[in-house]
């Protein structure tokens, strides 16, 4: 394509338009959401990159958002590909809803230069292959004088070049004419590539990763392995392909999000549960809701979540184990409208699949609606869902952790449902023990009494203050939750078969 290109869109391109970082230094934002967040602000302009990952990857993507980017900005860009013809970019950019018409693109199909000099013997192939190639890519740079450009893939040219040191030579010369020019270059190249010469001389190296899980889609997460001179968001970070684009979810760092907040204590709304509580679980806190299956935990955590929005404050429900729709119905036994309140906005639920998510989305999606929809209590029903979600139950703690870290410090009340194994009248136990980097905890109970299966409840701990340490029976009916008076005149609840040892009623 040899016309000069007209302004294209990418979406909505993360902090397009932005020309200076916060160190005032030129940034060209890549217009991948949340990629210009882990940079931050783009790549600095004038420089090259280095673009590694497997096939499959993300690698042609994120050139064509990039190249996107700048056209929609009025840049001239270009496209050098040597791996996928200009019909097949557009295929690609078709599937996105992508128009690549403001945008340069150059097919250069390395084996016609290794095809012409297969029969002469006088040089070496990489002496004449390579700077042939180099030279005709040189040709279109000077044609287009492109301000943005990616080069897929380097491993094809690398092919014309058995020796790294005539490589290295020509990978300079090229860089240093693209500085000249003032480009911004992104080189994809194949991880696989065991020559390291590109990465030396680049002035950045973004690395790709697309993992196999045992079950449910790939995952995919990148990290930033060299950026010269320049702050940056370490680490891992994952990443999905949608139509429209790719979507980086950056590192929950809590550090770096602190807002002050009035400490107060937060009520369920039910006047006994409270008491038992000291008042109320307080603001910014995380409170686990431990016991078995069936006995009310995620019953009490709509209460919470019905209270919130009575007194004006957005909660939002991210429930793995169970359908929406029987949440709904069973709250709506319970006598809680929480289907009026997500119709007026104050209550959000969203399905999980764990299978589906990762623990970076999930993160990203809880920090946007605390961030931009103001959501004041959160609910995770449950942690056994949310730890399948984690590629690595080892850094689950971690995770949880800084995620915990963060809404506490923006004054989010959190609410953590867990699940244990096991029977009434058997020993239970949870999968994993979280109890430590919990604030409050709320323990269920089942036990029986006169061939009657009975709930009970218990406040186990309470960072904040004090708190009755109670065991009070638990019911559900029209009327919502229900707190009974202390069980004192049982003995052995805890066992799961108590005995009725005073003279009050049951």
């Amino acid at each position: 394509m040899e016309h000069h290109p007209e302004a294209a869109a990418v979406g909505q391109p993360s902090e397009a338009g932005a020309p200076l970082s916060g160190d005032g230094q030129a940034r060209a934002a890549t217009g991948v959401a949340g990629l210009d967040s882990v940079l931050p602000g783009g790549l600095p302009r004038n420089h090259s990159y280095l673009l590694r990952g497997d096939s499959g990857s993300g690698k042609t993507t994120i050139g064509l958002q990039f190249c996107l980017t700048g056209a929609a900005q009025g840049e001239r860009a270009l496209i050098l590909t040597t791996c996928e013809s200009e019909t097949e970019l557009h295929a690609v950019a078709r599937s996105h809803d992508w128009d690549l018409s403001g945008v340069h693109i150059h097919y250069h199909d390395v084996r016609d230069h290794l095809a012409g000099h297969a029969d002469q013997s006088v040089f070496r192939p990489a002496e004449v292959e390579l700077p042939k190639t180099i030279e005709e890519l040189l040709e279109v740079i000077e044609r287009v004088n492109p301000e943005r450009l990616v080069i897929d893939s380097l491993s094809e040219i690398r092919v014309s070049a058995s020796d790294p040191r005539w490589f290295r030579r020509q990978m300079l010369a090229l860089k240093d004419n693209l500085a000249d020019r003032q480009c911004t270059a992104l080189f994809c190249s194949d991880a696989r590539d065991p020559d390291q010469t590109v990465k030396s001389i680049v002035h950045g190296v973004l690395e790709l990763e697309q993992l196999a899980s045992d079950y449910g889609p790939d995952r995919r997460r990148l990290r930033v392995a060299k950026l010269r001179g320049q702050t940056y968001e370490s680490g891992y970070h994952d990443f999905k392909i949608r139509t429209g684009g790719i979507d980086v979810y950056p590192r929950l760092v809590a550090a770096e999000h602190r807002a002050p907040f009035e400490p107060e204590v937060v009520s369920s709304g039910v006047s006994a549960l409270d008491a038992m509580a000291g008042g109320g679980i307080d603001r910014g806190t995380a409170t686990l809701l431990l016991g078995p299956a069936g006995t009310g935990k995620s019953s009490v955590a709509c209460q919470f979540a019905e209270a919130a929005a009575q007194r004006g404050e957005r909660a939002a429900l991210y429930v793995f184990d169970e359908r929406v729709q029987t949440l709904l119905q069973r709250a709506r036994g319970l006598g809680l409208d929480l289907e009026g309140q997500i119709d007026r906005g104050m209550v959000e639920v969203r399905q999980v699949d764990p299978a589906e998510l990762t623990p970076g989305e999930l993160s990203h999606d809880i920090r946007e609606a605390v961030a931009e929809r103001e959501v004041r209590l959160v609910v995770i029903d449950s942690l056994t869902g949310y730890v399948h979600a984690m590629p690595d139950e080892r850094l689950l703690t971690l995770h949880l952790h800084e995620l915990l870290s963060y809404l506490g410090q923006q004054g989010v009340t959190v609410l953590l449902v867990m699940a244990q194994h096991g029977l009434p009248g058997t020993p239970r136990q949870a999968p994993f023990d979280l109890s430590y980097i919990s604030d409050s905890v709320l323990l269920f109970h089942t036990f029986e009494y006169g061939g009657e299966l009975r709930k009970a409840i218990s406040m186990y701990k309470r960072r904040g203050g004090a708190h009755e340490a109670t065991l009070r029976e638990l019911t559900f009916g029209p009327q919502g939750v229900q707190i009974g008076e202390p069980l004192r005149q049982f003995r052995g609840v805890l066992t799961g078969s108590a005995e009725l040892v005073g003279e009050t009623g049951s």
